[in-house]
């Protein structure tokens, strides 16, 4: 059947774009749907402050039994100001197991990556290093947790087959408190804590002024902290903002908290309660559907994604990061849950990786990829 790629112009189309995921994952009880005003959210140009240094252009393909795949290109200038390149990224994708249907959407896609002047297609990202990205290799068999993404297995080939070739991996652990919280980690928790002269504080989430400083601290860390990472783009003001509004809808305060040595803030942590183990019960993806799934099934969910936890550069090395690990596991534990993710990992994060092999005694459960071609 003859296929016909479909750049997305309206708001109508759009919603039309977010409504079709459901097309690709009818039989697949792993899968997550997605909030769809959150995604109108997040791909909204006005509204959302990537855009107002980025760009995006989403892309259907449809034949006669309707929508077939769907892609996004995305120019992000902030990316290539900081890494001094001309890369552009895909996002978004979906697609039914027909190489034919992907070379066209990847082909759009790079097609109007190169009329922006870039020469590498990058991804998936959704749509930013800052967003959901990564396709998932490895880890098939159980659902993805909070903002990590997820994928039929046949997608890989589908990417690779069109020429990406492999950028970075990045993995994802599985933390258990029982394998960790030995005698030696509460030791070297104390002797660290001790030296360091460690004390913890919450963000406030209750004192809009001081949540706004406490939001200000933690952006600068996070800024700082992760600067030098493979990929890394930091943050403005306003996407900070953007993004911290949107997790305090549904954050735990107990997992979100700083690390003090002798009075000052040198690191932040922030683990989120796996909510995607309520909202994988909302079919449809409404928003009542949604807050009803989260308000009766809080109680049932079992595990934490550790989502950022760093310390200002001067203080690596220093072991306070298995410090905030010991701490997240301590505060999940008041909560009664007892493991959590931590992800993603880069694969060359050696010092990570380290740590949450030897010192937390985790494993790698799920890969995800990173994928580059030239146009």
């Amino acid at each position: 059947m003859a296929i016909k790629i479909v750049p997305i112009s309206t708001q109508t189309e759009v919603l039309k774009f977010i409504k079709c995921h459901w097309n690709f994952y009818e039989n697949d009880n792993h899968w997550v749907p997605p909030v769809i005003v959150d995604r109108l959210k997040l791909l909204d140009t006005e509204k959302n402050p990537f855009y107002k240094h980025s760009k995006i252009q989403l892309f259907l393909a449809e034949n006669n039994n309707g929508i077939v795949g769907r892609i996004a290109a995305i120019k992000n200038d902030n990316h290539n100001i900081a890494h001094d390149d001309k890369t552009g990224f895909f996002g978004f994708f979906e697609c039914i197991d027909d190489q034919e249907v992907a070379r066209s959407l990847f082909d759009s896609a790079a097609s109007w990556l190169r009329n922006e002047g870039l020469d590498i297609m990058r991804g998936p990202m959704n749509p930013s290093i800052n967003d959901e990205i990564g396709l998932l290799i490895e880890g098939f068999n159980s659902s993805p947790v909070v903002l990590m993404t997820y994928n039929p297995k046949y997608y890989i080939s589908l990417i690779e087959n069109y020429g990406f070739i492999k950028s970075k991996d990045l993995y994802a652990y599985l933390v258990k408190y029982e394998n960790y919280m030995s005698e030696k980690m509460k030791r070297m928790q104390y002797i660290i804590s001790q030296r360091y002269n460690v004390t913890y504080r919450n963000i406030n989430f209750k004192d809009k002024a001081q949540f706004r400083k406490d939001v200000d601290i933690v952006k600068h860390i996070y800024n700082v902290a992760w600067e030098k990472n493979w990929g890394a783009v930091k943050m403005t003001d306003e996407e900070f903002d953007f993004l911290a509004a949107d997790l305090k809808q549904f954050a735990e305060p107990s997992l979100a908290f700083m690390l003090e040595s002798k009075g000052n803030v040198v690191g932040f942590a922030l683990a989120l309660p796996d909510i995607n183990q309520s909202l994988i019960n909302n079919k449809k993806g409404h928003l009542l559907g949604a807050a009803w799934h989260l308000l009766t099934k809080k109680k049932s969910i079992d595990l934490v994604r550790i989502l950022v936890l760093g310390v200002l550069p001067e203080y690596r090395g220093s072991g306070l990061d298995a410090l905030m690990y010991y701490e997240v596991g301590q505060r999940a534990k008041n909560l009664n849950i007892f493991q959590g993710e931590a992800s993603w990992i880069l694969e060359d994060n050696v010092m990570m990786n380290r740590g949450l092999t030897t010192t937390m005694s985790s494993e790698i459960y799920k890969k995800y990829r990173i994928y580059d071609k030239q146009i």
